[in-house]
């Protein structure tokens, strides 16, 4: 990415000046403390959208896509996601305690284990979400899933999961719609689950979003016809499979490409790959003050090869304490 940034920006003065002008004008991603990692999304910007510049890119082929659990929101201690399955667990087992002869179901909502879920492997995950979020029409469930959100709170916190997302974030979504971008959320977390609340949340219509799927079934019932969800996994939409669904589904790669584990690595590897200007982010969580401090070694979106990776991909590292002024919006 640096290649292809640089020469542009050396050749055309004006377009590495636009967005300090604009910032003087107008004040674009107001949260970000002046550095690096602001200078360089401002350059990109500028650099895409300036007509005539070497980089430029029409509005229709502008792309950026996000990633969502610690990108977008908060995903420790677990991500959202999960706490709403284990919620759910629990309601489903009061009311039919014969769910809990699933050791994954009886370990889920023991007392104790609400942040560490890992005992349970992807078996035992999967079979707490099929339980969770399967039986619905996909009406029903989004509906369920409202109702959580309007009482559900973070548990070090005590916010709303609703106010736990970030604000630089939020802002830099609206800045690059402002510049005529598609803002596009390529997440592991369910499709339906965040389709719910990316629309209030982050200004991303439901179309917009792409993660993780489970089978449905077309059903007609007494002359009514619905979609039903099933306990059984489509699509796991992690690592490499973020490209792929990108091109399935979108069909263009995009200019730019945000994360902030190795979970995200093969998208933003595919993203800066292309030709032109390209932008590679990952957010790093070292802001054990104002948020959580974890990389390599943490078993929710670890960050290791990215970190590791990202100064000779040309990717920005975006340090959550240095580049951020203000990481929640009700901070």
């Amino acid at each position: 990415m640096l290649r292809s940034l640089i020469p542009t920006l050396l050749l055309s003065p004006l377009i590495w000046m636009a967005p300090f002008t604009a910032a003087l004008a107008g004040q674009p991603l107001p949260s970000w403390r002046a550095g690096d990692a602001r200078q360089r999304i401002l350059a990109f910007v500028a650099a895409v959208t300036t007509p005539g510049a070497p980089g430029y890119v029409p509005p229709a082929e502008r792309i950026a896509v996000f990633d969502n659990d610690g990108t977008l929101w908060s995903e420790q201690p677990m991500y959202i996601q999960l706490a709403f399955a284990i919620d759910r667990a629990r309601e489903l087992a009061a009311a039919d305690p014969k769910l809990l002869e699933s050791p994954a179901i009886a370990r889920a909502v023991a007392p104790g284990h609400d942040t560490d879920l890992r005992s349970l492997g992807m078996a035992g995950i999967l079979e707490l979400v099929g339980v969770t979020h399967a039986g619905l029409t996909t009406e029903a469930f989004s509906a369920v899933v409202r109702d959580w959100f309007a009482t559900a709170r973070h548990p070090r916190t005590n916010l709303p999961y609703r106010a736990m997302v970030y604000l630089p974030m939020q802002e830099l979504l609206a800045y690059l719609r402002s510049q005529g971008f598609r803002t596009i959320i390529v997440s592991a977390g369910g499709t339906a689950f965040m389709r719910v609340v990316a629309e209030e949340l982050y200004g991303v219509p439901p179309e917009q979003v792409i993660g993780s799927l489970i089978k449905t079934e077309y059903v007609m019932k007494n002359g009514a016809v619905s979609i039903v969800r099933l306990p059984e996994p489509q699509l796991i939409n992690d690592g490499a499979a973020k490209p792929q669904a990108i091109e399935a589904l979108i069909g263009r790669r995009p200019q730019a490409a945000f994360g902030n584990s190795d979970g995200d690595f093969e998208m933003l590897e595919w993203t800066t790959a292309g030709d032109g200007p390209r932008l590679g982010v990952l957010v790093h969580h070292d802001d054990a003050e104002r948020e959580v401090a974890y990389d390599r070694a943490s078993a929710t979106g670890r960050l290791d090869r990215g970190l590791s990776e990202a100064s000779q991909r040309g990717w920005t590292v975006v340090s959550m304490r240095r580049d951020w002024q203000q990481v929640f919006p009700d901070s």
